[in-house]
């Protein structure tokens, strides 16, 4: 009868590694890399990606703050910002495209404006209806009509052109927003921002 040479555990764990290896063991967790929002990162697409609402954002919020109707006005201008309309191929989440804008806005600003909460309008509405009616106290004291209009209205457009070939697929965004005077319906101010990516189309967006 052969002797059989006892296996070490690390000659066990050498024989076995190559199956291992390929295992997807959960107890070792994934690998996560922490990056900036305004990074671009080795997981990257062709689509509206967080470093370009950073950098849109930024640059939208500089080119506005800077024109004559908002720099000189006297006291704070109403701002209500409308929801983006997109006409690209990418999905966007809208509200978060909004609050960073409005958050760079803000913080450029330095009570320059005034944003109202035209999107709260329904939570807005039942509160003051609970004041008007005696159900609930408290706060500032509200009459039927009391909600402010708008100065300026803030809209935003995005649209893209898209190619496809053997060699992967390009895409050119365009991203426009228009500050506009509703009492004339004057362009006070317009500004845009492009990006066109080439690369292979295989990250999805949702």
């Amino acid at each position: 009868m052969k002797n059989i040479a006892p296996i070490s555990t690390f000659g066990l764990c050498a024989v076995l590694l190559s199956g291992c290896a390929s295992i997807n063991d959960p107890s070792y967790g994934v690998q996560v890399t922490e990056m900036r929002a305004d990074e671009r990162g080795f997981v990257a697409g062709l689509g509206i990606e967080s470093q370009d609402l950073v950098t849109i954002a930024e640059k939208m919020a500089r080119g506005m703050l800077s024109e004559e109707a908002i720099a000189n006005a006297e006291g704070q201008p109403n701002i209500v910002i409308e929801p983006i309309i997109n006409e690209t191929r990418f999905p966007i989440a809208k509200d978060i495209f909004l609050t960073r804008i409005r958050v760079a806005l803000n913080a450029n600003a330095k009570g320059k404006m005034n944003f109202l909460a035209r999107d709260r309008i329904d939570v807005l509405e039942k509160e003051r209806n609970l004041k008007l009616s005696g159900q609930v106290t408290g706060g500032e004291k509200v009459k039927g009509n009391e909600f402010k209009g708008a100065d300026f209205i803030l809209t935003g457009k995005f649209q893209g052109i898209s190619g496809r070939g053997k060699a992967g697929a390009s895409d050119y965004v365009l991203y426009t927003f228009q500050l506009l005077n509703p009492a004339t319906s004057d362009i006070v101010w317009e500004g845009f921002h492009e990006i066109k990516k080439q690369g292979r189309d295989d990250v999805s967006y949702r």
